[in-house]
């Protein structure tokens, strides 16, 4: 690719403008959507057709990452819930397999985990082929409506195939409610290795119940957390427990994922987090963790508005170690509503997840996973310079329609603000950058495309806290054709959002308002497409 450059001379005040712009007729064909698809993303996932929420059943096992979702295959919103499934050699090129699990005599097959029994204790497989086994939330809706009894128990599926197929265990549901518990669902399982058992995390209406089990048959209650803590005026849902090592110091902590149903940082639905420490038996919440909630409020994975349900992989190998997670790109304010036709709903770029310290306490970091990068192609790169008036360089041919924008630059003082600005021919832009004065990152899709097709979307600037107190900031950008997410300051603050332009971003601009300050990097860098295929019909 190459650029036209042309710096204009500088001023003695005013915005800094640097441009990349974009000629659509250079796009490659697999940058082209198809004509009645145009928001259907290229290198997220998405079912081939039909409603999906939640991710589940998150598993790896003999070099396949396997996804299962939750999927109305029969209309193109939320109905009576299957498990979808779908398969990955790298967690970015994905094969759709047939659906796994679908609604029976106990209800519809709402949320739940996936984990290899690697000693056989549930009995479904053999020493030498341990069984996957699936764990699920049956949703009755007869009983959900009458109220007679609660709708909501867990139970077990199991695949000795190596998920090709899955039967039913035939003494379902293994884990029934209290007689008046509405809300118990969405079972992450793990195995304990010092107390060799399964240790169960389910959401329970405001709080977590924490099980465990010798045979992911049977379970009893070890203990509960959450009821007085954190975000709450929404359902819990979604929890997962996980292992992590402090990464500057190498300590061992527990890192407790929990959604939340309305309650989220900018609206609707998001996920929050904790850490502490787990026993066995018990999550205790980090002191240090718990000044953070006081001084400072709930604790966000994301603060945009569409990152939600997301939990991690079970069973990643221990040469890899990686903690890794994928949500659900989408709100519950509005999902039931984007104007797509055939399918809905995304899933947001496979993260890794890393947990520092640093100064104000306990950070969550989250980065693409590296496989992504086998679809990274040409990098555009602008030369460092001090920001004056204005400046402005013009490239030529950069796809931004499927892209990584990465911009670092010199933290602005208190009357300034910072930040990218997308925009196509029709008039529209997407901005996000920071704001000096709050020291708060934004993300600003109130004129960045469709939203007429709901009252509670792109209505507002949508903001997030700086976590970092690093001189220089960062920012990398994600464009797919229907969504952007930011990494800042190396993935401190995560911020996703959904878009929906009439015509693709052609033009990225970087702009200062206020005093100048330093650029220090700007490149765009183009993705290509990771299409989807089919194994069998969904």
């Amino acid at each position: 690719m190459t650029f036209i450059r042309n710096l204009l001379a500088a001023g003695l005040a005013g915005p800094l403008l640097i441009t990349a712009a974009a000629t659509p007729d250079n796009q490659s064909d697999a940058a082209r959507p198809a004509p009645h698809e145009p928001y259907r993303p290229a290198y997220h996932f998405t079912p081939a057709r039909a409603w999906m929420n939640d991710p589940n059943g998150m598993v790896y096992y003999q070099g396949v990452y396997h996804l299962f979702y939750q999927y109305h295959p029969h209309s193109t919103v939320w109905g009576p819930m299957h498990w979808g499934h779908a398969t990955s050699p790298d967690m970015i090129h994905w094969t759709h397999q047939p659906i796994a699990l679908a609604p029976d005599e106990h209800g519809a097959i709402f949320s739940g985990s996936a984990v290899i029994d690697w000693h056989n204790t549930s009995g479904f497989g053999t020493p030498d082929n341990p069984p996957l086994v699936a764990i699920f939330t049956y949703h009755n809706e007869a009983d959900w409506r009458s109220g007679q009894r609660p709708p909501q128990s867990q139970a077990l599926a199991y695949s000795t195939d190596q998920g090709a197929s899955w039967t039913k265990y035939a003494g379902n549901p293994v884990l029934r409610p209290a007689a008046d518990q509405g809300d118990f669902r969405d079972p992450k399982v793990r195995w304990y290795e010092a107390s060799k058992s399964w240790i169960m995390s389910l959401a329970v209406g405001d709080h977590v119940a924490f099980y465990g089990s010798p045979d992911l048959k049977q379970w009893r209650l070890l203990s509960e957390f959450g009821k007085d803590i954190g975000a709450h005026g929404g359902v819990w849902e979604c929890p997962d427990l996980v292992p992590m090592e402090v990464a500057e110091t190498g300590e061992k902590k527990w890192l407790l994922l929990l959604s939340i149903n309305p309650g989220g940082p900018n609206g609707g639905s998001a996920t929050q987090y904790f850490i502490g420490d787990f026993d066995g038996s018990r999550f205790t919440l980090d002191a240090k963790f718990a000044a953070q909630l006081q001084q400072h409020g709930p604790q966000w994975l994301d603060w945009g508005r569409d990152n939600y349900a997301g939990v991690t992989w079970s069973d990643v190998p221990a040469t890899d170690g990686r903690v890794l997670l994928l949500g659900w790109m989408s709100n519950w304010d509005y999902g039931a509503k984007l104007p797509t036709a055939t399918w809905r709903s995304s899933m947001t770029l496979p993260r890794e997840l890393k947990l520092h310290q640093q100064a104000q306490g306990y950070v969550l970091r989250g980065q693409p996973v590296r496989e992504l990068d086998a679809l990274k192609g040409r990098t555009t790169e602008f030369p460092a310079q001090a920001a004056t008036r204005h400046a402005e360089l013009t490239p030529a041919g950069a796809t931004l329609q499927l892209s990584e924008t990465y911009v670092e630059f010199a933290r602005p003082d208190d009357s300034s603000k910072a930040y990218l600005e997308f925009s196509n021919a029709q008039g529209e832009l997407y901005r996000v950058g920071i704001d000096g004065h709050t020291q708060q990152f934004f993300s600003d899709r109130r004129r960045a495309g469709q939203k007429e097709f709901s009252d509670q979307f792109a209505q507002q600037l949508h903001t997030a806290p700086r976590q970092s107190q690093a001189p220089r900031i960062s920012m990398r950008v994600y464009l797919d054709r229907h969504s952007a997410e930011l990494f800042a300051d190396d993935g401190a603050t995560q911020m996703t959002e959904l878009l929906f332009p009439k015509a693709p971003y052609t033009s990225v601009h970087f702009r200062v308002e206020g005093q100048p300050l330093q650029l220090i990097t700007f490149k765009v860098t183009e993705i290509g497409a990771s299409p989807t295929v089919s194994a069998a019909p969904q």
